[in-house]
């Protein structure tokens, strides 16, 4: 039992008369890393790296937004009981997916208006969004939520009576599934800045892996989750989501790959200035 890993007893803290969550501080962190990472990535690309400044004042808002809409739809049982409930996004719940598409769209606006190569850029921006990813995970530990099955396994998470769902109130432990993602998420970003430097992976090559990658582990981790969702055929909408994306990054890296063999990719570009491109 003294291997168990206990939740925090809390789930943010106060700087004068502010109540921090720390939820919302992991996902200002794991911001602020992927932007730094992409930069570092972008640069030694032969970008400008003030572009991804400007690609993530745009993403980040309009990715939080998407997220929060993803999550409404797919989990509205989570939703607060207010009518500011739908905005609650300091208690949780922000669908990766539904962050992902909308900030790639208002990205892929941006890397184009700046007239550099959006395939590149999303190369140079997949690990980055993994550990974005993986960090925010730890703010899902500190709200007691992003668990699985009850388990015995030494490394079982133990969740407060009032936190565990409806028919589990008699298991303390339970799979730390937001623990595995975490571990996965890094490992992946990992994976794809190796395969980058050491293997002729045509852009966007390694987003595709990325959505691949993430999304083959996600359908394990839906396998466990016992949280609320809705469900098809008795499982979970999320499964579902992920065997298509999956399914989908497969055949878009293998597309990707064989296109046009013998064309190279186009270099970035120099963003065009603010000043020049505002109308």
């Amino acid at each position: 039992m003294a291997l168990h890993i206990p939740s925090p007893a809390v789930s943010g803290f106060h700087i004068g008369p502010a109540f921090i969550h720390v939820y919302g501080l992991m996902y200002v962190v794991g911001i602020t890393l992927s932007i730094l990472i992409t930069q570092r990535r972008w640069r030694a690309k032969g970008g400008d790296p003030s572009l991804v400044a400007d690609v993530a004042t745009w993403a980040v808002p309009a990715g939080i937004i998407g997220a929060r809409i993803y999550f409404d739809i797919t989990t509205p049982a989570d939703i607060p009981p207010h009518w500011w409930g739908v905005f609650a996004i300091w208690s949780g719940g922000l669908g990766v997916w539904g962050g992902i598409a909308a900030g790639a769209a208002a990205g892929v606006w941006r890397v184009h208006r700046a007239g550099a190569d959006v395939r590149v850029f999303a190369d140079a921006v997949a690990p980055a969004l993994l550990v974005a990813q993986g960090i925010g995970r730890i703010g899902n530990y500190f709200n007691q939520e992003l668990f699985g099955k009850p388990t015995s396994l030494p490394w079982g998470l133990e969740i407060s009576l009032a936190h565990r769902p409806a028919g589990y109130t008699a298991f303390s432990t339970f799979q730390p599934t937001f623990l595995y993602e975490l571990i996965f998420d890094l490992a992946l970003a990992a994976a794809l800045v190796w395969l980058g430097h050491h293997r002729d992976i045509r852009p966007p090559g390694l987003f595709a892996l990325y959505v691949t990658g993430y999304s083959a582990f996600r359908i394990f981790e839906e396998s466990l989750r016992i949280d609320s969702s809705e469900h098809f055929l008795g499982l979970r909408l999320n499964f579902y989501i992920a065997t298509v994306l999956a399914i989908t990054g497969i055949v878009w890296f293998i597309v990707s790959q064989r296109r046009n063999g013998d064309e190279a990719p186009a270099e970035p570009a120099e963003p065009v200035p603010s000043s020049a491109t505002e109308t």
